[in-house]
């Protein structure tokens, strides 16, 4: 049975992380557009002053926060308490680096999971007390087709989106009966930086010889070279979450819904993911069936 969730007919507060680029900074814009209230962060909002004075001059507000920081949830408290209430979290600061599972250092796992994990994790927690108290909120969560199904180099990135999007399945179902959704966004090839730009890294590890030739190589010269061509509208994808959230347009009607792939991309990579699964029940079904206790 469907949980059905209500919206409040007024102006929604969204705080979104990572808005001096791409998704972030396109659905801030889209959310200004439509006469609603927002809270772009970013790890260093010096380097962007025009986007601070445009999304300000609008009666937004720009603040400071990087995801990785354990105070991060502090933002969300001082502006709890100032009045302002966060009706939609938006999760979607991150990063992606690019090497062999094999040689992907400690470190770089640990800050792909601090970044994509911990980090939205903590405002989760943060937010949720406040949401809770007011019967109403959205959480949403910006995830990848890596998390689904990872490319070559993609390991500590996929793993670390797949976390996320785990412990959301959980949450959903515990949150629901306070009138709380989640909306995990399952992303593809868009033209922001993700794919081969500034937030696309490469592994310090040189990756041995015998991958030469391989999948794996040819993902590293990628992105090293820039050439992972996107066909995604970042702007056509922020709209739709948009929609969806607020229950317009294509969101009509959709309230209840989890999971948002977006981008021509998915569909091809969640029918792999279908038929990875339909394909162990067809080998292994008899098989999954028969391990029970005699008798039960």
């Amino acid at each position: 049975m469907s949980t059905t969730f209500t919206t409040p007919k007024k102006p929604l507060t969204w705080l979104i992380t990572g808005c001096s680029s791409g998704f972030g900074l396109s659905l801030t814009r889209i959310i200004q557009s439509a006469g609603q209230k927002v809270v772009a962060t970013s790890r260093n909002p010096s380097r962007t002053p025009e986007l601070v004075a445009e999304v300000e001059s609008k009666g937004g507000k720009w603040l400071k926060l990087d995801v990785d920081d354990p105070t991060s949830p502090q933002v969300i408290q001082e502006l709890e308490k100032s009045g302002l209430g966060i009706d939609v979290l938006v999760n979607n600061a991150g990063f992606s680096i690019h090497a062999p599972v094999e040689t992907t250092t400690g470190d770089e796992m640990r800050s792909q999971m601090e970044s994509m994990y911990f980090g939205p994790l903590r405002l989760i927690q943060a937010v949720l007390p406040y949401m809770r108290r007011r019967k109403c909120g959205t959480i949403v969560n910006m995830s990848s087709g890596a998390s689904l199904e990872g490319r070559e180099t993609m390991g500590a990135y996929a793993g670390a989106k797949a976390a996320l999007d785990g412990i959301t399945r959980v949450l959903a179902k515990e949150i629901a009966p306070f009138n709380i959704r989640t909306l995990t966004i399952i992303l593809g090839h868009f033209n922001t930086n993700m794919g081969s730009g500034s937030a696309a890294l490469l592994g310090k590890k040189t990756i041995p010889d015998d991958y030469e030739g391989t999948a794996t190589e040819k993902m590293i010269q990628f992105v090293s070279n820039g050439n992972i061509q996107a066909k995604g509208d970042k702007d056509k994808a922020m709209r739709a979450l948009y929609e969806v959230v607020v229950g317009e347009g294509v969101g009509t009607g959709r309230e209840a819904e989890k999971l948002l792939p977006l981008g021509s991309d998915m569909i091809t990579r969640v029918q792999m993911v279908q038929e990875y699964c339909a394909h162990s029940l067809e080998v292994f079904g008899e098989i999954t069936n028969n391990v029970n206790i005699d008798g039960c």
